[in-house]
């Protein structure tokens, strides 16, 4: 796997992400998390660095499309390093390989964290397993266009393969 050339490549990505952020500050932090998230583009590289995949595809609501197979690395809970997120999601392309597509950030805290890429964390979310408390979440869809917004929580566009979400 070759990392994506700083040079021509970041250039390109800053213009691509410049328009759609609120501001520059956070045209620069997109194109560092895109940047710092490149070399996991396929999971195996985001497992050796601390990112452990969860086994099932997560499917989101009716309606509003699926999430992916989530990867966390929860050293980085908390953080607000556009360079760090908490967890990589990946969806199973055509080839029966499975590819990045989104970046999320969590909070454990009390309290709405402050913006990151002048997007708002979503929640208080519930813990979804044992020991997880209420948090917060911020995804960006930077690896794969969601037509629901780029910090939208599902993607209508990503679909869970049959007999890949967690059993009942």
């Amino acid at each position: 796997m070759t990392p994506i050339a700083a040079g021509p490549a970041l250039a390109l990505v800053t213009a691509l992400l410049a328009p759609q952020a609120s501001a520059p500050a956070d045209s620069f932090a997109l194109a560092t998390a895109y940047r710092a998230t490149a070399p996991y583009r396929y999971p195996r590289p985001a497992t050796t660095a601390g990112y452990l995949p969860d086994a099932y595809c997560v499917p989101g609501k009716p309606g509003v499309g699926g999430l992916g197979y989530p990867h966390f690395n929860h050293a980085h809970d908390d953080s607000r390093d556009p360079a760090k997120p908490t967890a990589l999601i990946y969806e199973d392309d055509a080839r029966g390989s499975r590819r990045l597509v989104a970046l999320e950030w969590t909070s454990t805290g009390p309290i709405r964290p402050a913006n990151l890429f002048g997007a708002g964390f979503s929640g208080p979310i519930a813990g979804k397993f044992p020991g997880q408390p209420v948090h917060y979440t911020l995804r960006a869809w930077l690896w794969k266009k969601n037509p629901g917004g780029r910090f939208a929580l599902y993607n209508p566009d990503v679909r869970c393969r049959p007999g890949t979400t967690r059993p009942a």
